[in-house]
């Protein structure tokens, strides 16, 4: 368990804790030398319970309330600290204000000092405290008067902090790794030292990470997790990271950095969220208002965006989007505390929705559906509301935006009622409404190029795409495509598709001329005859038959390696494969034309043919005298593999 503590300054939150844990948190001769704590301190200790608890020591001055946020982020406990003598001050109102925004619902209240008040003091300064927590997050949060000098009632904290470890859950370790980075440092004998607390996931010795926002590649040679050595990095643990790297040398880090995985790591340049004014301000807040936001252990600027009206009111909530004026990293349910444009107070607070936001072409009542969806209480659920508002919703995207890991993801996909089309790169989950109307859609427009081209066996499917009214995606025009094959609802013809009813309307003559060349290049097999060879055995001129040639090849039925070489598309697959085969047996994954001439066992020239044919539809790629593999052949020659 983490616990920070938070109340107004000079109210004994460091010497509690060190009567707690025997650790004196100020650290900075600074802070020796003013007696005040000015940056965060750190505090480990087993209080009874066989377990190390974290103490986040947190300033609590007005002038450092900023390193006071980056203390709170994440933490699962709160001693909420209120000094008898004084009683509730100007920085007990805003740190539990902070407290209430960050919904940290566990906590206990140390009233301190009680040794140097009379007992109606404490009597006093307990009902004061009753009253003002009640209509907050931690209304229910036990009072215990203590004394951090004389050490009465410490006891008593140290047995209530125990048994909220009890009674708290495990903390999930779902989600890609994410740590909030609040200290680097160099640690003699062993580098780069990053400490911080674990947002979601999990991490181990020897992972790879990627510092954001600057990109730097890092390698996790060390962990201590809750000051003790450990294999791994857990959700809900503060952690320091040994990490390597030879980006290090140019990287800075900074508190506010965030060390993920990869999967996580991407730059957010703004944001929607739901948040709530503080019922304290004087004024709403207005669209366009300047802001500090904090996120993590991150301070940025940025602005307000209102979504629903011109400002939102004191103790009202509202849906903005949050415009950053740098990158940062966020994900949806990080929450995050809004301060004034001069960061002298706290004006509210929420929770990030959709880090990705889609706004380009959407109206503004569908964003705001979108947007609501988002903040449903699971992935499942929002993923569900969402496609109530969409026809389709990219998959990546939304895992992103929950941080979700791939395998997550793939386990989610089945829980929606939805069409998933994943192409290898990239997911469209698309409504069972959406995805019948596509089909009909195809259907249609080949239904259309029947009646246009009744003299063809059928269309390329390319061809048909791009004919129809609508803009259809590669990927979900190609899973539209094999749903219909597998349904029997249409039929690919030599690499063209047709309406099984469909019949090439042909001449007697183009129909014997067809038998004809297409038994020549049957039993060619990879090794067809060249145009000029093939008018005799066809009993027709060169000139008709390089037309017929060329419209067949058009047609899909035919593949046109050069002006005077044709192939069946069964022998060009035939001619990938040996491709395919000489990568995979050369360890530089490379070959060259004699490789592929031996391979094959056909002539040298028809071999140039027909790897500038392969280079020309970027399946190869030439580097001097040899090639490789530029990309998968179903990308290089789409309907043709299948």
């Amino acid at each position: 368990m983490i616990v920070a503590t938070a109340g107004h300054v000079d109210h004994g939150k460091t010497l509690l804790v060190k009567a707690l844990t025997g650790v004196d948190t100020d650290r900075l001769p600074e802070e020796k030398k003013r007696g005040l704590t000015i940056d965060l301190g750190f505090a480990y200790h087993d209080l009874g319970n066989g377990e190390l608890t974290g103490f986040v020591d947190v300033p609590g001055h007005e002038k450092f309330i900023r390193t006071m946020l980056a203390g709170v982020s994440g933490i699962d406990f709160v001693v909420f600290v209120v000094a008898a003598d004084d009683g509730t001050m100007p920085q007990t109102a805003e740190h539990l204000a902070i407290m209430n925004q960050l919904d940290i619902r566990h906590g206990v209240v140390a009233l301190t000092k009680i040794d140097r008040v009379s007992a109606s003091r404490v009597t006093e300064v307990s009902a004061e405290i009753t009253r003002v927590l009640a209509n907050t997050c931690l209304r229910d949060a036990p009072i215990v008067p203590l004394s951090a000098m004389t050490g009465e009632g410490v006891d008593t904290l140290r047995e209530t902090i125990c048994a909220a470890a009890r009674a708290l859950p495990p903390r999930s370790i779902e989600g890609n790794f994410r740590l909030a980075v609040d200290r680097s440092f160099l640690l003699a004998g062993a580098g780069r030292v990053v400490t911080g607390t674990v947002f979601s996931g999990q991490a181990k010795v020897g992972d790879q990470l990627l510092l954001a926002p600057a990109g730097a590649e890092l390698r996790v040679r060390e962990i201590h997790a809750q000051n003790r050595s450990s294999g791994t990095a857990s959700a809900g643990q503060r952690c320091a990271l040994n990490v390597v790297g030879s980006d290090l040398r140019r990287a800075e880090i900074h508190r506010g950095d965030w060390v993920l995985a990869s999967a996580a790591c991407f730059g957010v340049s703004r944001f929607d969220a739901r948040i709530q004014v503080l019922a304290g301000e004087e004024r709403p807040l207005k669209n366009r208002t300047p802001v500090h936001v904090h996120v993590g252990a991150l301070d940025v600027t940025g602005r307000i965006v209102t979504l629903q009206g011109s400002e939102i009111g004191p103790g009202e909530q509202g849906l903005v989007q949050i415009q950053l004026e740098r990158v940062i990293s966020a994900v949806r349910g990080d929450k995050l505390i809004l301060r004034d444009q001069s960061a002298l107070r706290t004006v509210g607070g929420g929770v990030v929705l959709d880090p990705l936001p889609l706004t380009r072409g959407r109206s503004r009542e569908l964003q705001l559906n979108y947007i609501r969806a988002m903040d449903s209480a699971s992935a499942s659920i929002s993923l569900s509301q969402v496609l109530n508002h969409l026809d389709s919703v990219p998959l990546d995207r939304f895992s992103q935006a929950w941080n979700l890991t791939s395998e997550e993801a793939h386990s989610l996909w089945p829980e929606v009622d939805m069409v998933v089309v994943d192409d290898g790169r990239s997911a469209i989950g698309i409504t069972n409404k959406r995805w019948d109307e596509l089909k009909t859609i195809a259907l249609a427009g080949l239904k259309a190029w029947h009646e246009r081209f009744p003299d063809r066996v059928g269309v390329n499917e390319n061809e048909l795409r791009v004919s129809l009214p609508e803009r259809i995606t590669q990927a979900t025009f190609d899973a539209v495509m094999l749903a219909l094959l597998e349904e029997q609802q249409l039929v690919r013809d030599a690499g063209v598709v047709r309406l099984p009813e469909h019949g090439a309307v042909r001449s007697d003559a183009d129909q014997a001329l067809w038998d004809k060349v297409s038994k020549v290049l049957v039993e060619g097999g990879i090794r067809p005859p060249v145009v000029h060879d093939m008018t005799e055995s066809v009993g027709v001129p060169f000139a008709v038959l390089s037309k017929f040639l060329g419209k067949a090849a058009k047609d899909g039925q035919l593949i046109k390696v050069s002006d005077k070489r044709y192939f069946m598309p069964s022998a060009v697959r035939e001619l990938i494969q040996i491709v395919e085969n000489l990568v995979a047996a050369n360890p530089n994954g490379q070959f060259s034309v004699k490789d592929y001439r031996d391979k094959a066992g056909i002539g040298r020239n028809s071999v140039i043919e027909l790897l500038e044919y392969f280079d020309r539809v970027g399946y190869t790629l030439r580097i001097d005298q040899v090639r490789r593999i530029r990309k998968p052949a179903k990308d290089a020659f789409g309907n043709l593999m299948n």
